[in-house]
């Protein structure tokens, strides 16, 4: 039985054999170590998992939590307990942390995805340094990556626009602003990657803390609402009133503008230049992956990961009493800190149970997705809508009918019947593109 190997858009080298359910797979008797060669399940199916909430849109549990309570849909379902499910699939409106360490799934999607970039990395190059590339050669496939990257972001935010939306917030042009730089640290002793780790954060809140909006800053004007405005020591990350933002209003406006209109700023906050504190996410999971590649026993490698939560979750939780607030909109140093905690937590999960204990065969349907991760997000990003509508038009009242339940009705059921049914056709595609060798690679 052959292997097909893959890269995907974040880098990993991805091997599985060409069955469909492994219903033969036998599991092994003893925990799996990893040699310095190996993959890992564990990654393709951590990053299916968020592929596959992103491909969905949540699976449109937000909008089914912000149905009035007079909807139908409360005599079934609790209203309460599905108010508390909502908040994780929707982002806070500013401040990401809440009752100290607590945080919305939907927070974690963004950093879970650039965290990933980092540990597939050592895995992609090291392969291809095996396969006789040369230093030069991934230079330029790493610059080139970064560049299709930044570009396919562009591309993603420009879709309802009349030309071409010079912004740099969609989550590939982040990774692809500091995907060259992350390579470079890639060969750098564990010792000096903490050090460039330390130095993004402290020097990313010394930019924020330079600035200081005038006391009489027009924060309505920019869609800062009372709950995104600080005072005090804390004033430097109020939203749309800080450094990042000043860059971007002279930055983007040297690109021609939809509309020809200024920009004045970003609706949700977010920042060009988040993706400099993004490094050091990124830069998190360079060194887990590193850390995955060693010898070292798989207790060792899941303790390592394990403890490395904590104390990024410790660190977190000082900074953001006295450095800086937790704010995933404008990626703080703190919030660097906090989310890595939760994302380490969640490898070293993912780890244990896909590549340790034998449950190989369970992540089959997380991993053809994160196999093909570019392909459903750009699939979820452009195609979601137009599925739907199939889905309504040819299969929605036999569906129905057949039921005998409103289950595409929107006072009831259908906020989170429609999603899930586009995913389930982007999650047929993505199994028929995995059966037939067809793999989206960057």
């Amino acid at each position: 039985m052959s292997d097909a190997p893959t890269v995907e858009p974040s880098g990993e080298v991805s091997r599985y054999p060409r069955t469909r359910l492994p219903k033969s797979h036998k599991p092994k008797k003893a925990p799996v170590t990893d040699s310095s060669s190996s993959r890992l399940v564990s990654l393709d199916a951590y990053r299916g998992l968020i592929m596959m909430a992103l491909a969905a849109s949540g699976f449109g549990i937000a909008q089914l939590a912000r149905l009035p309570e007079s909807a139908p849909i409360w005599t079934v379902f609790d209203y309460k307990i599905w108010q508390q499910i909502g908040f994780h699939f929707t982002h806070p409106e500013w401040a990401s942390d809440f009752q100290t360490v607590g945080v919305a799934f939907w927070d974690l999607i963004q950093p879970a995805f650039m965290f990933m970039v980092g540990v597939s990395m050592p895995y992609s190059y090291s392969r291809r340094e095996e396969q006789g590339g040369s230093g030069l050669g991934m230079f330029f496939h790493a610059v080139c990556r970064a560049v299709i990257l930044v570009l396919l972001g562009v591309f993603l935010q420009s879709q309802n626009t009349d030309k071409t939306n010079w912004v740099f917030v969609n989550v590939l042009s982040q990774i692809g602003l500091g995907y060259v730089f992350l390579y470079l640290c890639l060969r750098r002793k564990f010792v000096v990657q903490l050090i460039i780790f330390v130095l993004i954060l402290g020097g990313y809140w010394g930019y924020f803390k330079t600035y200081s909006p005038a006391e009489d800053y027009d924060y309505a004007s920019v869609s800062a609402a009372p709950a995104a405005v600080y005072e005090g020591n804390f004033a430097s990350w109020s939203k749309n009133a800080n450094a990042a933002h000043e860059f971007d209003v002279w930055f983007l406006n040297q690109f021609p503008r939809p509309g020809d209109r200024d920009f004045t700023h970003n609706g949700g906050g977010y920042l060009t230049l988040n993706f400099v504190p993004s490094i050091a996410t990124m830069l998190l999971g360079l060194m887990a992956g590193q850390l995955l590649r060693t010898p070292r026993s798989w207790w060792k490698k899941t303790g390592s990961l394990i403890l490395a939560g904590g104390v990024c979750m410790g660190l977190a939780i000082l900074a953001g009493e006295f450095a800086c607030p937790i704010v995933k909109r404008i990626w703080t140093p703190s919030w660097v800190l906090f989310s890595g905690a939760y994302v380490l937590w969640m490898l070293a999960a993912f780890y244990f149970l896909f590549d340790v204990l034998p449950f190989r065969w369970l992540a089959f349907p997380l991993a053809i997705v994160g196999m093909n991760s570019i392909a459903m997000y750009l699939m979820g990003q452009m195609m979601r809508p137009w599925t739907i509508r199939v889905v309504q038009t040819h299969l929605a009242d036999t569906i129905e009918t057949v039921a005998n339940v409103p289950l595409f009705d929107h006072q009831w059921y259908g906020h989170i019947a429609y999603p899930t049914a586009a995913f389930l056709v982007f999650w047929l595609i993505a199994l028929w593109l995995y059966r037939n060798r067809y793999f989206i690679r960057i």
